[in-house]
């Protein structure tokens, strides 16, 4: 009895949400009133990621603390120890798709790194008009790289400050030959992307190959809406993954 009732009110759901039928959970539709519910392809979520990286501004950069030094004023017992913390970001090489950081040296991320450390840039999307009917369903990802300066050619030739600037305009005060941080232009050159784009049944999860995070074009970052990026609702990603109408244009960051 209780399990007839529990399917009845998961098919309801199922229309009521536009969900897939149950009997589709684990596999992609094939009827035309689930299209909207395929599983993306690699390509399609490397697009994804792209589009994140484009419109998030904020990310979780992860190192490992290295072996105790006499003038680190830190426990002993973290070495080794994984620590993640927040920093800015911005999308000023959409060539490469290599997010560009303004790396202040007296950071702990960038000391680590300085001392051998690995690093990766976590980002998760936040839709700016919705919230999500479940946050395990919002799309994330980690890039695993290395960190590179910039020349001074590069950093004139991209106009890489004032790209930065326009993300974060509070950077300014800390931009390279400030009086306050030593600081300084690097990229994250990706060499590695994991990708988590929502539920296993709905999303693919996995490793994005660095060829196909690198092959996305500006027109297919332009192209596609993410889930709940527009104000009429949250839908599924498939909704989002076509050419928008004129009057339906992004009304977020514009670069």
């Amino acid at each position: 009895m209780h399990i007839t009732a529990s399917f009845l009110l998961l098919i309801s759901l199922t229309s009521a949400w536009n969900l897939p039928l149950p009997q589709r959970i684990f596999a992609n539709p094939t009827s035309e009133r689930e299209a909207s519910h395929k599983i993306p392809t690699v390509h399609e979520s490397a697009v994804q990621a792209r589009r994140i990286l484009h419109l998030e501004t904020i990310g979780t950069l992860s190192t490992i603390f290295p072996s105790t030094h006499a003038t680190e004023n830190r426990p002993s017992d973290v070495s080794g120890t994984p620590i993640g913390l927040m920093d800015y970001f911005g999308d000023c090489e959409p060539g490469t798709g290599n997010p560009t950081i303004l790396a202040i040296s007296i950071a702990t991320s960038f000391k680590n790194v300085a001392a051998g450390s690995n690093i990766t840039l976590s980002l998760r999307w936040h839709s700016p008009n919705h919230r999500p009917y479940s946050a395990a369903a919002i799309p994330r990802f980690s890039l695993v790289g290395h960190l590179e300066e910039l020349t001074p050619e590069e950093i004139m030739g991209q106009n890489v400050a004032a790209c930065f600037v326009k993300y974060h305009p509070d950077a300014a005060w800390w931009l390279p030959g400030n009086k306050i941080h030593e600081s300084k232009w690097v990229r994250l050159v990706v060499k590695e992307v994991y990708w988590i784009g929502g539920f296993g049944d709905r999303a693919y999860i996995g490793w994005i190959p660095v060829e196909e995070w690198r092959s996305v074009t500006k027109e297919e970052i332009d192209k596609i809406r993410l889930p709940g990026e527009k104000k009429h609702g949250w839908r599924s990603w498939k909704s989002w993954f076509v050419s928008q109408p004129e009057e339906n244009q992004e009304e977020g960051l514009e670069l």
